[in-house]
């Protein structure tokens, strides 16, 4: 499925006000609405992907963490709140999910959790070792790493992006993932195959030379 480009343009303009704003529209409990995105899966075509993305920043645990530096494995950024129902209920799956991932594909796949609002680290690390997150998350009460994903700037959690391994934007949730089976197919479609690039080029002018070669 290609981009909705127009839409998600709007999504990173609403992303800006949000932190102008200090997110307090985005979700919720105690009588707070929550907004949430419909968990729509927004593919982006490998020529239509923006540049690499720059986001960096403390984690939860006080230590630098830079997006960047996991250039070359496909890396799930999951944007997310303590106070959040739906990131709660996902939580589960996603640390399944990392852990499967990583039992398969090893070195190759990377996951990073961005907290917003927790107005203390302590809170969202808690809301971490309760549900197993051995994967670190950015702390950023403020929001503002999530201008750093240009058009594809989530505006509400949970939110999901899958990066390439060029560190683009290859696929964008709004809302809760579907299913671990979706969020695994998009990250084993970005994986590439041994010898050949993500479109299997390599691998198809391998066969094309063979087929060129006298018997």
């Amino acid at each position: 499925m290609r981009p909705l480009k127009p839409r998600l343009r709007a999504a990173g303009v609403l992303a800006a006000a949000l932190v102008l704003t200090g997110c307090s529209d985005v979700g919720g409990t105690e009588g707070v609405e929550y907004v949430a995105g419909d968990g729509q899966v927004i593919e982006v075509a490998a020529e239509d992907r923006d540049a690499p993305v720059e986001v960096s920043g403390t984690t939860i645990q006080d230590e630098q963490l830079d997006l960047a530096d996991l250039r070359g494995k496909v890396v799930v950024v999951n944007m997310w709140w303590s106070g959040c129902g739906p990131c709660r209920t996902e939580m589960p799956m996603l640390v399944e999910a990392e852990s499967e991932l990583a039992e398969d594909h090893p070195e190759q796949t990377a996951f990073v959790g961005i907290n917003i609002r927790d107005l203390a680290p302590e809170t969202a690390a808690a809301f971490e070792r309760d549900r197993g997150v051995d994967y670190p998350s950015l702390y950023d009460p403020g929001s503002k790493t999530l201008l750093g994903f240009g058009d594809y700037a989530p505006y509400a959690p949970p939110a999901t992006l899958v990066l390439d391994t060029d560190g683009r934007v290859a696929a964008l949730i709004n809302g809760p993932v579907p299913s671990k089976s979706t969020l695994i197919t998009l990250v084993d479609d970005l994986l590439p195959e041994d010898g050949a690039g993500e479109d299997g080029e390599d691998a198809s002018r391998a066969d094309e030379s063979g087929a060129d070669d006298p018997a």
